[in-house]
């Protein structure tokens, strides 16, 4: 836990939280404007789907350009530039909103694989070698956002209308700027302390441990476990708001909802990411997603009833468990640098949760939303047994 207390991990980590209090309050966003822009839940699909996508597919260019620069300013840039795009989101009456938020979404791409890679190093070089579980105390403080944000943009929408939510961008500013002086602190301390390695050397050199993964089914296997895993959490993420919004909820009760499962996602995947150092990558990524199968399912059974308070944040920490998992994996079988690495797992896991969820947004308008979920479980199932599959590693 000293973790916590090592200043550039507590510097990435806050930054991942304040990044996520954004990215957190986007389905809420979207649902409030569902009315006043008469947007369908095939619209609704396809914004949350945009938005997701066009961070992600920037994921591996902003991971390559921390990799070859350092990722001071890729991680410094990337949060202000959300900032900036996220405040005249909210402030641009009609359509045009929907894509400046959009553009925000870049900002997120920025951050999120080099911040990634600093705090996995900091496990690695402060933790005992116990990467997973400083990537999940990373994810961990990101999925805080995640929860914090529906929490309480809910209320504020409901008293304040759009514009209360200018805190979170202007929240974003001054954490943005103590990143990139901690991670500039400690790039002068490694260069004078190792005078003979550049910069770009440090960074690229620092790979995983050298188990790259074999080409055939085990590939497949690994990518359909991460992209079934995302596709759960973006069901779950994108659709809760709305569906009980349809159901005659008010924006503090499915804010509140969006939040449980966030939350949920937060306890989940620090403990995930804990036991999955102590037993094995393999075991709990299985017994996770085996486990989140029924929660997801029952979701789509249970309609309006208070044991959605349990439900929900229970789906949300199985699921949840799975995620700084994947990414670590990936930083170790990929014979690529750490940022570049993490870029492509994350970008890869948000673009295959955000097309599944395009897909179900439509199924949504077709079946409803209560068959979605129980197809929802029914992926979480599939993922489960190949997650059997894994490398031991």
């Amino acid at each position: 836990m000293t973790l916590l207390f090592d200043a550039l991990f507590s510097a990435v980590a806050l930054s991942h939280f304040a990044v996520d209090i954004l990215n957190g309050q986007r389905s809420v966003i979207l649902a409030y404007l569902s009315i006043p822009l008469g947007l369908s839940n095939t619209t609704l699909g396809f914004f949350s789907t945009v938005y997701v996508i066009t961070g992600a597919l920037f994921q591996p260019v902003f991971g390559y350009l921390a990799d070859q620069l350092g990722a001071r300013w890729v991680v410094a840039g990337g949060i202000l530039w959300m900032a900036g795009f996220y405040t005249l989101a909210l402030l641009t009456p009609g359509p045009l909103a929907l894509w400046l938020l959009v553009l925000a979404s870049l900002g997120s791409a920025a951050f999120h694989p080099a911040g990634t890679m600093q705090a996995t190093l900091r496990g690695r070089t402060h933790l005992g070698g116990r990467e997973t579980t400083s990537a999940a105390y990373f994810f961990t403080f990101g999925q805080a956002g995640s929860f914090l944000g529906p929490v309480v943009s809910g209320p504020i929408l409901d008293r304040f209308g759009l514009a209360g939510l200018l805190w979170g961008a202007i929240f974003l500013v001054p954490v943005g700027l103590n990143a990139a002086r901690q991670i500039g602190s400690s790039i002068l301390i490694s260069t004078l302390s190792t005078p003979d390695i550049s910069a770009k050397n440090r960074t690229i050199h620092v790979n995983g441990s050298g188990d790259q993964i074999k080409i055939g089914f085990p590939l497949l296997a690994f990518a359909l476990v991460a992209a079934f895993q995302a596709w759960t959490q973006q069901n779950m993420i994108t659709f809760v708001p709305k569906y009980l919004h349809d159901l005659g909820q008010s924006a503090s009760v499915y804010g509140l909802f969006a939040a449980l499962f966030l939350g949920g996602a937060a306890l989940g995947g620090a403990v995930g990411g804990i036991l999955a150092d102590r037993f094995g990558k393999r075991r709990v990524a299985a017994a996770a997603l085996l486990l989140a199968s029924i929660p997801l399912y029952l979701v789509g059974i249970i309609g309006w009833s208070p044991v959605l308070y349990f439900v929900v944040p229970l789906a949300g920490a199985l699921t949840g468990a799975v995620h700084s998992i994947m990414v670590v994996l990936a930083q170790r079988i990929l014979p690529l640098g750490m940022a570049l690495a993490s870029g492509l797992i994350l970008g890869f896991m948000f673009s295959a949760g955000a097309l599944g969820t395009l897909l179900c947004g439509y199924l949504a308008d077709t079946w409803g939303f209560p068959p979605v979920f129980q197809l929802t479980g029914g992926i979480a199932l599939m993922a489960s047994f190949l997650a059997l599959t894994l490398q031991k590693n």
